[in-house]
């Protein structure tokens, strides 16, 4: 899950212009958390930031280059979670298979819970903005490459499907829905009964598992 090479963030080679470009970046970031898109202005953002209005234009340009700036690091951040949470874990062909799809499951669904808000932000525009649309669909695939990458490691127990790449493609386009439906209607869209994120999670992953895994 990392960003395009064609990234739309400046660069920043000196300490001061990197950390007020850093600056820039939390508070935009923070806005978009707080406000939603609606209170991402180039003004709000040199406000909140502490900088001058020019110091953004002259980084940025304009409000919509700011926002695809904004994205690209969001998005860079939550690739780097989701490389991070399944680094820890020491993964090889040698780990069980349940262990190996469990990890890439809860890798998924936990770094898109943890960046809920903004992701929240980006699906939303993503349906009126078409430079984000793509952007957020060229992370997605990109993610799905992580975690194809991952569950091959179990490729041995998963011989059972006819199209193994199929059938880990169809597992993480349900742990990406169930967790981006989740994301923009909340826990009571489909059911009043009480579905919290982390037994959501584990449901995923017990559903995913059993699905990979099973041979009937």
């Amino acid at each position: 899950m990392s960003s395009s090479d064609a990234s739309p963030t400046p660069v920043a080679r000196q300490a001061r212009s990197r950390e007020t470009q850093n600056r820039i970046f939390e508070a935009g970031i923070r806005l978009l958390e707080e406000g939603g898109p609606e209170a991402l202005t180039v003004v709000a953002v040199a406000e909140a930031a502490e900088v001058s209005v020019g110091s953004v234009y002259r980084r940025f340009g304009d409000k919509e280059r700011l926002l695809l700036a904004l994205q690209a690091r969001f998005t860079d951040e939550l690739a780097a979670e989701f490389f991070r949470r399944l680094a820890d874990l020491d993964l090889s062909a040698a780990t069980p298979p349940d262990v190996v799809i469990a990890a890439a499951v809860e890798g998924a669904a936990g770094s898109l819970h943890s960046h809920a808000a903004l992701m929240r932000v980006f699906m939303l525009l993503g349906t009126q903005n078409p430079a984000v649309l793509a952007h957020g669909s060229a992370v997605s695939v990109q993610g799905n490459q992580v975690f194809r990458d991952t569950v091959l490691l179990a490729a041995p127990a998963l011989r059972h499907h006819p199209d193994v790449e199929a059938a880990i493609d169809f597992a993480y386009r349900m742990i990406y829905a169930t967790c981006a439906h989740r994301i923009i209607h909340g826990e009571y869209l489909e059911s009043r009964r009480p579905l919290p994120w982390p037994e959501l999670i584990d449901q995923l992953r017990r559903a995913v598992t059993a699905y990979l895994l099973s041979s009937h």
